[in-house]
């Protein structure tokens, strides 16, 4: 199994998917047809092009699974799948909706690339429960693809002292997730991604790097480079109140 899971897709100061196109390359490895899934984003056809745009000096070509009259059977085909971030409720429901969950599973599974960023991260995860997004629309279950066995969160913030938001942190909702559920985060900064390949996984990206968060445990840095491959051999439980 071949994934590359990005906490962003775009970062300060430079082009979309610029921040991660030589990782990109590395994991495409020759891969010249790749389909996107645009669902998380109103505009599927603009979001088609942006895509197309960023991978042409690759030289992929790029579909949008939005313009086949069944979506999942162009993923049956697939060379590689890139889900692509917006909000992840939206993209869930889409999913379920065109017979997706399964169609990318069995396809990924059998030997095609994943790629996703920010919401499409999401979707890699057994479970929609650790997103930041809000539900603007209502998936019909909380399954998303389960290509790993536990759960991340993109987008990571640390706490700032200096703030005057006096809401829940981060790290805060993540540990309430932990209280209802027994299964490791990861949460991924800005400017980072987790690559998988076969049984081994590591932190890519940025010096920033990561943390992983266990139910019981304090929070644990993670370094770009750091073997994550454990966490494959996970099994996650889910509602499961802590005692």
């Amino acid at each position: 199994m071949r994934l590359l899971l990005l906490s962003n897709s775009t970062a300060p100061g430079r082009g979309y998917l610029d921040h991660a196109r030589e990782e990109i390359a590395a994991v495409l490895d020759g891969a010249r047809h790749l389909v996107f899934v645009p669902y998380a984003l109103a505009d599927r056809d603009g979001y088609t092009a942006q895509v197309a745009e960023a991978l042409a000096p690759l030289g992929v070509e790029v579909t949008g699974a939005h313009t086949a009259p069944d979506p999942a059977e162009l993923i049956r085909g697939a060379q590689a799948v890139f889900v692509g971030g917006g909000n992840s409720f939206r993209l869930l429901k889409a999913l379920h909706e065109h017979g997706m969950v399964r169609a990318i599973r069995e396809r990924v599974t059998a030997g095609a690339v994943y790629m996703g960023s920010s919401a499409g991260t999401n979707m890699a995860c057994p479970t929609l429960r650790t997103t930041n997004d809000m539900p603007i629309v209502q998936p019909p279950s909380f399954e998303a693809l389960g290509l790993l066995p536990f759960q991340i969160n993109p987008h990571y913030l640390d706490a700032r002292p200096d703030t005057a938001h006096m809401g829940e942190t981060r790290a805060q909702r993540l540990e309430q997730f932990l209280e209802e559920n027994d299964v490791p985060v990861v949460g991924l900064r800005e400017g980072t991604w987790l690559r998988r390949e076969a049984d081994r996984l590591t932190l890519g990206g940025i010096d920033a790097g990561g943390v992983v968060l266990r139910r019981g445990a304090r929070p644990s840095e993670i370094a770009p480079g750091h073997d994550l491959s454990a966490l494959l051999r996970e099994e996650p439980r889910f509602d499961t109140t802590a005692s």
